[in-house]
């Protein structure tokens, strides 16, 4: 069984949806998956053949149907997709969520790594924008200057 923030109950707040669901519905097709994803259906088939999407429901037909749970899921994998987790590490986390609750020290383990790499990332990025504000501030100084021949 795989965990959601909400359903791990990981979150501090409970964040809404990024996508539109309606009420009583729990069936999606890949393309709304897809539209609302920002994911191609391509990446979405390539998430569940890797092992990064749990088993995606079938239609009578052998169409994907992705519940609320599973786009809950994916929502969570494009938060670890911005942190620039390793594929492979967002693959062995959903490894270790299904197979339950004593894996949840190793899941941690993991996600701290992934939140050290983004901080240094900040700090790295902090002192490239003060890199930029001071230039800025430069060339706006120089715009004010007034010419001297």
């Amino acid at each position: 069984m795989l965990e959601t923030p909400s359903a791990a109950g990981e979150g501090r707040a409970s964040a809404p949806p990024a996508h539109p669901r309606p009420d009583g519905q729990d069936q999606y097709s890949i393309g709304e998956v897809a539209d609302w994803t920002g994911l191609s259906a391509h990446t979405l088939r390539w998430y569940e053949r890797i092992g990064l999407t749990p088993h995606i429901d079938r239609s009578h037909t052998g169409q994907r149907r992705f519940s609320n749970r599973d786009l809950d899921w994916l929502a969570f994998v494009g938060k670890l997709r911005r942190t620039g987790m390793p594929v492979a590490d967002m693959v062995r986390y959903a490894e270790l969520a299904r197979e339950g609750d004593h894996t949840r020290e190793q899941r941690r383990e993991l996600l701290e790594s992934t939140r050290r790499d983004v901080r240094a990332r900040i700090a790295e990025l902090r002192g490239t924008l003060a890199v930029l504000d001071y230039k800025i501030d430069f060339y706006a100084g120089a715009r004010r200057a007034p010419e001297r021949a």
